[in-house]
């Protein structure tokens, strides 16, 4: 271990018990290839608690019944406990209501609501959606299905000549046009965080919505809707330590109300006859169908898990491995690192010269590193990096200096089997 890790390492142990930390995420205690894991792949997914998992199982051994409607005590139960963890959420990220609160299939299934509801229902031809060039597909893709449908048009906001937002050109592209603009928190490839608060303002001037993926912000930021001033807001709650498979979208309560179902079955109506139906107000009106209970059971114990946690001296330890570890790859030979200046997440994406990042990818799997190699379902940016793909690194409060050394070593592995 350098010297420099072991100084910062001693630093941030007197903020941070890393090693009580991992002590509650089962996962880390496997090993992959003959070596201990060190679990880079935050940014894809965040590993699990002992006390998440225990809360996914307590549903399926204690409860297993499903929400609403039902009269037997174990529905009511599971209704009750559902109930309360969108009231646990609402707290957790500052809305108005629980009613804002819509649990989805995942970060994604929330932006193509918003896509497939508000946006088809308000959108005409002509009318414009910006996008930025850092967006997830996921905040891409939706908005070029619904512009299709409606004759509406996207436009994308490039990026300055340091990887930051143009904020000028968002400024110069908003007209009476623009109804929709489509935004990350923070960019799953390069860690920025975008300046959402002054983004809306911007929108809102010109009278579009603002809607913004936060499924990378989530874990590390302390997000609190009302203050950013955004209409829409959707994150994933397999990031934030809690399951796969269920996801939040958060809406100002007077835009949910006049968004048309997406999708239709039970749960969601207030009247059904043969020739038509009424509809329940939000935000049964998108729930449409058996939710993903056990894993709301499981985001109600990952928030509790939290509450444990001096999120902020979590993110400033997580934030200084990040550092430490891109100042680590910056010094290696045919190292390129893309790190934005100004505020970002821990997040730190890097290719090496003459070694395609799926290469590198493998050969740090066979270090027991778990890395993200390719274009991140960024295209557009990669595009815009001059590069096919990239591999990236993510750290969360439960990695250690070991990690890096792990990192630093198995990409120097690399060029060596590669003959880089």
């Amino acid at each position: 271990m350098s010297r420099s890790v072991m100084s910062a390492s001693a630093d941030r142990a007197l903020a941070w018990d890393v090693d009580r930390v991992r002590a509650d995420f089962p996962a880390l205690r496997r090993s992959v290839r003959g070596h201990p894991l060190a679990y880079l792949d935050n940014a894809a997914t965040a590993l699990k608690p002992e006390s998440v998992i225990a809360g996914v199982a307590e549903y399926y051994t204690q409860v297993s019944a499903n929400v609403a409607r039902g009269v037997h005590t174990p529905s009511q139960e599971a209704t009750a406990r559902f109930e309360a963890v969108r009231e646990r959420v609402a707290a957790f990220i500052g809305a108005a209501s629980p009613a804002e609160v819509v649990f989805t299939a995942g970060t994604t299934a929330g932006l193509n609501l918003v896509a497939q509801s508000y946006g088809a229902a308000m959108l005409e031809p002509g009318d414009e959606i910006l996008v930025t060039e850092i967006e997830h597909h996921s905040n891409l893709v939706p908005w070029h299905l619904v512009a299709a449908r409606t004759g509406a048009v996207v436009r994308g906001v490039p990026l300055t000549e340091d990887l930051t937002l143009d904020l000028d050109r968002l400024e110069q592209m908003l007209s009476d046009r623009v109804r929709v603009v489509a935004v990350c928190h923070a960019s799953n490839v390069l860690g920025t965080v975008l300046p959402i608060k002054q983004i809306a303002a911007m929108a809102h001037r010109r009278g579009a919505v603002v809607v913004v993926d936060g499924a990378q912000a989530i874990p590390h930021l302390p997000v609190r809707v009302g203050d950013l001033g955004c209409d829409f807001y959707a994150f994933s709650a397999h990031k934030l330590f809690g399951p796969t498979g269920l996801g939040i979208l958060w809406g100002r309560t007077e835009l949910l109300a006049k968004m048309p179902p997406w999708q239709g079955g039970g749960g969601m109506i207030a009247q059904v006859e043969l020739t038509g139906s009424t509809y329940a107000p939000p935000p049964m009106r998108f729930e449409a169908g058996t939710p993903p209970i056990a894993e709301v059971y499981g985001l109600g114990a990952a928030l509790d898990y939290l509450d444990g946690w001096d999120r902020v001296a979590a993110t400033r330890y997580e934030d200084a491995l990040a550092d430490e570890a891109a100042e680590r790859l910056a010094g290696l030979s045919g190292v390129t690192v893309y790190r934005p200046r100004g505020p970002r997440v821990s997040v730190v994406t890097f290719t090496v010269a003459d070694i395609h990042p799926h290469d590198i990818g493998t050969a740090l799997d066979a270090k027991g590193v778990a890395v993200r190699a390719g274009h991140h379902c960024a295209q557009p940016l990669m595009r815009r990096l001059g590069v096919p793909a990239t591999v990236r690194v993510s750290f969360a409060p439960y990695n250690s200096p070991a990690d890096i050394d792990a990192l630093i070593t198995g990409v120097g592995h690399a060029q060596r089997v590669f003959g880089a």
